[in-house]
């Protein structure tokens, strides 16, 4: 059984356990949350039940476990001929959750 949902802007699909990496939460970790924006649900077999947009009474419940940075990107921006030359960089931050339960099918 999955769950497809809209998460601060962005979708994911989200299975029992699974864990997703998100944009940054201002949560503790060990907190829980539900996620109420559910767009389709898939259950056993091949029933898919579809929202328009989403589905009315379906809550993913989630753990945030922890928090963190990713990589640096390097930002160059250059005009070829024209001395124009600006270099900056940026670590964008990220919250993992671990799912718990699809509730309400």
């Amino acid at each position: 059984m999955y769950a497809l949902v809209e998460f601060k802007g962005k979708q994911y699909k989200a299975e029992k356990g699974a864990l997703l990496k998100v944009d940054k939460l201002d949560a503790e970790p060990g907190s829980s949350l539900d996620i109420d924006k559910v767009l389709l649900i898939s259950g056993e077999g091949a029933s898919v039940n579809v929202g328009t947009p989403y589905l009315g009474g379906v809550t993913v419940g989630a753990t945030v476990e922890s928090h963190g940075k990713d990589p640096k990107i390097v930002v160059f921006k250059y005009k070829p001929k024209k001395d124009y030359r600006r270099k900056q960089g940026h670590r964008q931050q990220f919250s993992i959750i671990r799912i718990g339960d699809i509730s309400g099918v």
